[in-house]
C-alpha cells in the first residue's frame, strides 16, 4: 500500500470518528429536550426557587394565677436588596447612602457611619441582591428602622428584606425550668412541658417562596406569595409562680448548708392533685446548684422509712395489728435467723406502741412485724401493696417517669429471709419521689389516690379547647377505720416522734413521716455510706390543702438524719405557704366594734384587693366615686380606667400595677424611688404618643 492511501485511510477514519460524535451530540441534544426536558426543567426550578417552611409562633406556657412561665418573642433578621427600585440610580444611591449608614450606625453602634457606608457600597458594586444588615433585632427597633433613610421608601422601593425569626425565652429565667422543658431539634426525647405538648404548642408551619441567588443564599420572593403560620395553643400549667420560687429558695438554701448532691420539693393540693410547685437542683462542679433533671419524677431508689406508712397501713388494714399492739424493738438492734441486722437510729427502743414505733421511726420494729405476719405468705404483703398501685406509673402529663419496683417473691433477686424484712422500711425497691407523694396524697385525700396533675388546660385566642382533672387511682386505699388510724399515726410523728423538734408549729398542725435511707452506689453497694433525707406529708392535718415530699440526696456536711435535712425545707415552704394561701381556713383576726378605720390600700388591681377584703371580713361597696357613699355599708371601689391613646392616671397605685397599666398602655416607664405612685411627670388623661417615656415617682 502507498503513502499516499495510508494517509487517506487515516483521513477518512478520523472523519468519520468525528461525524459518529457528532451525531451521538446531536442525538443526546434532542433526547434532552424532548424526552428527558421535563425532568431536567423541574430541577433546574427546584434548584432556582422553592418554598420553604415558615416556622409558626410557639404557644405560651402560663403560670396557674396567669404568669407567663413561657413564650416566644419574634426577632428580625435585616437584609438589603441593594438595586431595590428607589435607589436604581447611582445618584439615588449617593445621595441617600450614608445617611442610611449614619442612622444604622446610631442605632447599633457596632460599626461607624464610614465602616457602615463601605460595606453598603461593596454591595452595590457586587450587585448583592441579599446583603445582611442585622440579626436579633427586636420589633420597637424595626418599626424605627422602617423609618431610616432609603427603608423609608416602602417595602420594594427600599430594599429592606425582613426575615421573622422567634427565639423562645422564660420570663422567670430558673424557674420551674426543667419542668417546662425545652424543644430542641438535637434531642429526640421530649422534655417537660415543651415537649410534651408540643403538638399544641408547635402549632402550624406556613410556607415561603424563597429564590437562590448566587452565593448559595435564599431570599424572599414576593411576601404576596406566602401562606401566614398559625401560632401555637397556650398551656395552662398549675404551677403557682410564688410557691415556686419559695420552694426553689429554700431548697437551694439546704443543699448549699448540706452540700448535697442534689434535692427536689413537690407540693401538691390535695383535692385536685395539681402540682403547684416542683424544684429540683443538682450540685454542679463549680458548686453551685441549678435545674439538670427532674428527679421528683425519674429518681426512682429506695425511699426508706417513708415507706412504712405502707407497711403500717397494710397491717392495720388486715387486721394484723392495731395501733396499741406492743412491739419489742430490741434496743434499737436485732439480727433476724439467717436475714439481716436491723438497727435504729435510737438505741433506746425497747417495748412500745405500734403508734410510738411509728412515730420514733424503729426500723426494727417494722421489719419485726411484717416479717412475723407474712414470712409464710409474702404475697399477703406484696399484693396489698399492689393495691395501692405502687408498682404502677403515674402515667404523668409530661414524659420521663421513672419506673417503680416492688418485688416479689418471683423475682430472681428475691430472698426468703432478707426481702421482707428489708422491705418493711423501704429497701430493696424503687419509688420516685412524685410517687411517693401521691401514696401520702390519698391519705390527706380521704382516702382517695388521684394521678398528679400538671397542666390544667390548653387555650387557643384564650378559649379553652382542652381541659384536664386528675385521674383517680383508687378510690379508696383502705378502710375508713384504717385511714384514721395512720393519719393519727402521721400527726404524732410531728407532734410526738422525729418531726417534733423541726417541723411542729403552733399556728397549724402537719401530718407526715421522717426517712433517712442509705443509698447503694452501683457495685459498691452501701458501702460509701451515702445517705438520702426526706420528708414527705400534709398540712392542715385537720383539713388537708397541700401535701408534699423534700428529698435531699447525700448531705456531706453537717446531719444526715431527714429531721434536721428535709424538715427545714419542709417546715419554710409550708409556713409561706400558709401565710399567702388565704384559702386555708386560717382563725380569723377578731374585727372590734369602734374600729372604723379601714386598711390602707393602694390603687390598681381591684380584683385582689376585693378578694383580700373579703377574708378580713370588710364588706365592699360597688359604687362610683362620685356618689355619696354610706360608710356604714363597705368601701367603695372604682377600677381604674382610660382612654385609648391617652395617659392612665396612676397615682397611688403600687409600683407593678402602675408598671402594667402603663405597660397596657404602651409607654415606657422611668422609676424613682418607692412605695405608692406619688406623682407622674404626664397628667393623666393627656395625649401623648405611645412609646413615650413617662417618669412616675414613688414614696
Amino acid at each position: 500500500m502507498g503513502i499516499r492511501t495510508n494517509i487517506l485511510a487515516r483521513v477518512y477514519l478520523a472523519f468519520g470518528l468525528v461525524l459518529l460524535l457528532a451525531i451521538a451530540v446531536v442525538v443526546q441534544l434532542c433526547r434532552l429536550q424532548y424526552v428527558q426536558g421535563d425532568k431536567w426543567k423541574a430541577m433546574a426550578a427546584d434548584l432556582s426557587a422553592q418554598y420553604q417552611t415558615v416556622e409558626a409562633a410557639r404557644g405560651n406556657i402560663f403560670s396557674v394565677d396567669g404568669s407567663l412561665l413561657a413564650t416566644s418573642v419574634p426577632e428580625y433578621e435585616l437584609h438589603m436588596d441593594m438595586l431595590a427600585g428607589g435607589i436604581a440610580s447611582d445618584t439615588a444611591f449617593n445621595n441617600n447612602i450614608d445617611l442610611l449608614a449614619a442612622k444604622l450606625s446610631g442605632m447599633f453602634g457596632d460599626r461607624s457611619a464610614r465602616e457602615y457606608s463601605r460595606v453598603l457600597r461593596e454591595a452595590r458594586r457586587d450587585s448583592s441582591r441579599y446583603v445582611l444588615i442585622r440579626r436579633k433585632v427586636s420589633y420597637q427597633d424595626l418599626k424605627k428602622i422602617r423609618q431610616f433613610p432609603v427603608f423609608n421608601m416602602g417595602k420594594y422601593k427600599g430594599g429592606l428584606i425582613v426575615i421573622q425569626k422567634n427565639r423562645r425565652i422564660l420570663p422567670f429565667q430558673s424557674l420551674a425550668a426543667r419542668t417546662i422543658g425545652y424543644k430542641n431539634e438535637n434531642v429526640k426525647n421530649p422534655v417537660g412541658l415543651e415537649g410534651a405538648y408540643s403538638a399544641y404548642i408547635n402549632g402550624e408551619s406556613g410556607r415561603r417562596l424563597m429564590q437562590r441567588i448566587p452565593g448559595g443564599i435564599w431570599m424572599p420572593v414576593d411576601d404576596d406569595d406566602e401562606i401566614a403560620p398559625k401560632d401555637g395553643a397556650d398551656i395552662i400549667s398549675t404551677i403557682n409562680v410564688n410557691f415556686q420560687d419559695v420552694a426553689q429558695d429554700a431548697l437551694k438554701k439546704q443543699l448549699v448548708k448540706s452540700a448535697a448532691d442534689h434535692g427536689c420539693v413537690v407540693l401538691m393540693e390535695v383535692s385536685t392533685g395539681e402540682i403547684r410547685a416542683i424544684a429540683n437542683y443538682t450540685r454542679t462542679k463549680d458548686g453551685d446548684y441549678k435545674e439538670q433533671m427532674n428527679y421528683a419524677i425519674s429518681n426512682a431508689i429506695d425511699p426508706g422509712s417513708t415507706f412504712k406508712l405502707a407497711s403500717y397501713m397494710t397491717m392495720l388494714d388486715q387486721h394484723k395489728i392495731d395501733t396499741s399492739t406492743i412491739v419489742n424493738a430490741e434496743g434499737g438492734k436485732y439480727k433476724f435467723p439467717k436475714g439481716p441486722t436491723i438497727t435504729d437510729t435510737e438505741h433506746d427502743n425497747y417495748e412500745m406502741s405500734v403508734k410510738r414505733a411509728f412515730e420514733e421511726s424503729s426500723n426494727v420494729a417494722a421489719a419485726k412485724l411484717v416479717d412475723r405476719f407474712y414470712h409464710n405468705n409474702p404475697w399477703e404483703y406484696i399484693n396489698k401493696l399492689y393495691s395501692y398501685h405502687l408498682n404502677e406509673k403515674l402515667q404523668l402529663q409530661i414524659p420521663g417517669e421513672g419506673r417503680p419496683v416492688i418485688k416479689n417473691p418471683s423475682n430472681r433477686s428475691w430472698n426468703k429471709n432478707y426481702s421482707l424484712p428489708e422491705m418493711a422500711y423501704g429497701y430493696e425497691m424503687n419509688i420516685t419521689p412524685l410517687q411517693m407523694l401521691a401514696y401520702y396524697n390519698s391519705v390527706a385525700n380521704n382516702g382517695k389516690m388521684i394521678a398528679p396533675l400538671l397542666v390544667r388546660e390548653i387555650r387557643r385566642l384564650g378559649n379553652p379547647i382542652e381541659q384536664f382533672q386528675a385521674r383517680v387511682i383508687n378510690e379508696q386505699v383502705c378502710s375508713e377505720a384504717t385511714l384514721g388510724k395512720v393519719r393519727g399515726m402521721l400527726e404524732g410523728v410531728v407532734l410526738n416522734g422525729t418531726g417534733k423538734n423541726v417541723i411542729k408549729n403552733k399556728l397549724y398542725s402537719v401530718a407526715g413521716k421522717t426517712g433517712t435511707a442509705q443509698v447503694a452506689n452501683g457495685t459498691k453497694g452501701y458501702k460509701d455510706k451515702k445517705y438520702q433525707a426526706s420528708f414527705c406529708g400534709y398540712f392542715p392535718a385537720d383539713h388537708p390543702k397541700y401535701s408534699m415530699i423534700v428529698v435531699i440526696n447525700n448531705p456531706t456536711q453537717g446531719d444526715y438524719l431527714a429531721a434536721k435535712v428535709a424538715g427545714p425545707v419542709f417546715r419554710e415552704v409550708a409556713d409561706r405557704v400558709y401565710a399567702n394561701d388565704l384559702d386555708i381556713n386560717q382563725t380569723s383576726q377578731a374585727h372590734f366594734v369602734g374600729n372604723t378605720v379601714m386598711p390602707q390600700v393602694k390603687q390598681g388591681n381591684m380584683k385582689a384587693l376585693k378578694k383580700v377584703y373579703s377574708k378580713l371580713g370588710v364588706k365592699p361597696l360597688y359604687a362610683s366615686a362620685n356618689s355619696t357613699v354610706d360608710t356604714s355599708n363597705g368601701i367603695p371601689f372604682e377600677e381604674v380606667k382610660y382612654k385609648n391613646g391617652t395617659v392612665p392616671a396612676v397615682t397611688g397605685m403600687g409600683l407593678s400595677d402602675a408598671l402594667y397599666v402603663m405597660g397596657n398602655a404602651g409607654y415606657k416607664v422611668t422609676v424613682r424611688g418607692s412605695g405608692i405612685v406619688t406623682n407622674q411627670s404626664v397628667t393623666g388623661g393627656s395625649a401623648i404618643p405611645k412609646g413615650s417615656r413617662i417618669l412616675i415617682e414613688l414614696q
